[in-house]
């Protein structure tokens, strides 16, 4: 009987595992390519390089476009609904989000850092908030910040004179350490760097030498044609034309913000590695996505250029391939899918992501055989993972890439005669998955204005900031 009873209690466990914990953290305008185990070889980023030694690393997630220059605002929206672009509400007060799924499964939530999408969204999603950073860009060692109750009710707190993602990370490394054991907690730290402006605390000791900073290869003074956003906000940070120089100052200073960030990332890995609960916890590291910082004469992230649509994945724990990369393709908001069959979370009815989990045990296997993206209605992309089409509908251009043997997009062959069947081709399959997505935007603008575009001498006042 004894025997009868131990084997059935062991098969119940068998089924019935613990759900892993989550540690989600999110940067803000990181490129794939700033991490140094993935082969930038002057930053230093030794404790993204561990992660990515524990797990999965992704060289082709990608975000999937903005309505507006503040393209942080939808990527986090799509990120947390799992919705695509042409279907989120960027306020998330529509649509159940996937931090609430997991708080109904069962899991204590808990989000501390940027907050874009609206403070009624925050206790909608969370069930703990703390240090949140809910309004514009401002400087980061000065913004304010609030304090979510357990009752789900937003309360004042002091403005901290900590910079705020170091602010971020001790709140969330103070709920880390109150958890117990008594239920799985899935929590959510968002950075508001490396966005500029790019400003650590004064004296952080690690420091680049702008000349020592390589451009990128695909750097050009100015942006060849008028892409429909040439004056918005961040492409306001520089002068034109832009400078090597210019340009090898603010990687220095960009570079130097994703250091400072890297140790934050270590503060938390070294929390869950003395943690109790250390080998039941997923970790994933991403970011809301890229920036150009000088890629084809371009500062900003409103382009749908690989520079600023593609960003940095990494998932590690158990039940993941360790020290593994993938080609996979995937969107940012296939993520919290893949996070809830992880976890055995149910999706919330409205959720339109993919769930990639088995590329996280076999990195060979694929994920989406192809991706579209969309900056407002200026700008529309098709990805197949070899091929990629961007159309300029204001000013009736194309662009067509061969990202195997050109990834840094720099000989464009639409014009090419053995490439007119693709062209169209691709084009038609562009417009037929938005029309499938519900975005009706026309490929071709009704009023076509001129590709030629000539630097003001006198910048035009804001309309779309880009924060």
């Amino acid at each position: 009987m004894f025997l009868l009873w131990f084997l059935t209690l062991s098969s119940l466990r068998a089924a019935s595992p613990v759900p892993p914990n989550v540690v989600f953290i999110f940067a803000d305008d990181q490129r794939a390519d700033t991490i140094a185990a993935l082969g930038n070889a002057v930053i230093k980023t030794p404790n993204l390089d561990r992660l990515i030694k524990r797990g999965v690393s992704f060289t082709h997630a990608y975000m999937q476009g903005g309505n507006g220059g503040a393209t942080c605002v939808p990527s986090r929206a799509m990120l947390l609904s799992a919705r695509s672009l042409a279907n989120i509400d960027e306020k998330l007060m529509k649509h159940e989000t996937w931090p609430h799924a997991f708080g109904e499964a069962g899991y204590a939530t808990f989000t501390a850092g940027k907050w874009h999408n609206g403070p009624p969204s925050i206790p909608k999603s969370f069930q703990q908030a703390k240090a949140l950073f809910v309004g514009g860009m401002a400087n980061p060692l000065k913004a304010p910040t609030s304090d979510m109750l357990p009752t789900g009710k937003l309360t004042p707190a002091k403005i901290s004179p900590k910079h705020l993602c170091e602010e971020a990370t001790d709140e969330t490394l103070a709920f880390l350490k109150s958890q117990d054991g008594s239920k799985p907690f899935f929590s959510y730290l968002a950075f508001d760097g490396p966005h500029d402006p790019h400003i650590v605390p004064e004296g952080y000791p690690v420091k680049y030498d702008p000349a020592s900073i390589p451009l990128p290869p695909n750097f050009l003074p100015q942006h060849p044609f008028n892409n429909g956003e040439m004056v918005v906000r961040d492409e306001q940070l520089l002068k034109w034309p832009r400078t090597p120089e210019a340009v090898q100052e603010m990687l220095s200073e960009y570079y130097r913000y994703i250091s400072f960030l890297d140790g934050q990332v270590g503060r938390i890995l070294d929390a869950v590695d003395a943690s109790p609960f250390a080998a039941n916890t997923i970790v994933v590291y991403s970011a809301d996505s890229g920036v150009a910082r000088g890629s084809h004469g371009l500062i900003g992230k409103q382009n749908l250029y690989e520079h600023s649509m593609r960003v940095p994945l990494i998932f590690a724990g158990p039940g993941i391939a360790i020290d593994q990369r993938t080609t996979a393709m995937c969107y940012l908001y296939d993520v919290m899918p893949t996070l809830g069959k992880l976890c055995g979370v149910t999706a919330p009815k409205d959720s339109q992501g993919g769930e990639f989990s088995a590329v996280l045990k076999n990195p060979s296997q694929p994920a989406r055989p192809f991706l579209i993206f969309g900056y407002k209605s200026l700008q529309k992309a098709l990805n197949d993972g070899r091929w990629k089409l961007i159309r300029y509908p204001h000013i009736n251009r194309t662009q067509l890439f061969d990202l195997q043997a050109d990834p840094h997009e720099l000989n464009d062959l639409a014009a090419a005669p053995e490439q007119a069947e693709r062209v169209k081709a691709m084009l038609a399959k562009l417009g037929e998955e938005m029309k499938a997505d519900g975005d009706a935007d026309p490929l071709t603008a009704k009023t076509i204005v001129s590709g030629e575009w000539v630097a003001p001498k006198k910048l035009p006042k804001p309309g779309d900031k880009g924060f």
